[in-house]
């Protein structure tokens, strides 16, 4: 069992920042690579930001300059943060973190999501 566990989301005005994060635990052999996603409210979900176990990131081009994704490793878990810097109304959306992973004991790659968290930015 994989469990991604995200935090950080809430209510900020224009220009300020939040910082997400998500936990990936368990059952995980490695880890490919860890994204963030967002959905706004009508809309579909689109890719912000990835990072891949060797560090390399990319950026969707309404997020590059102001957000950051990097990637923390520890013995228990996995954490993969996101910046978010002179955030902006049109960033408002549930944000998701994904983690494309080998779980232990498997030979196939797996695709998991966290919970969702909210981020609204008022103007």
């Amino acid at each position: 069992q994989v469990q991604l566990v995200e935090s950080g989301g809430g209510l900020v005005q224009a220009g300020g920042s939040l910082r997400l994060s998500c936990a990936a635990s368990g059952r995980i052999f490695s880890i490919n690579n860890m994204y963030w996603y967002r959905q706004p409210a009508g809309k579909q979900r689109e890719l912000v930001a990835g990072i891949t176990s060797g560090g390399s990131t990319n950026y969707a081009d309404s997020v590059k300059g102001r957000f950051t994704i990097t990637m923390s490793r520890g013995n228990a878990e996995n954490t993969v943060y996101l910046q978010m810097n002179s955030l902006k109304p049109e960033d408002t959306a549930v944000y998701y973190c994904n983690a494309v992973l080998y779980g232990l004991g498997t030979r196939t790659v797996a695709n998991y999501w966290g919970q969702g968290t909210q981020v609204t930015v008022s103007s």
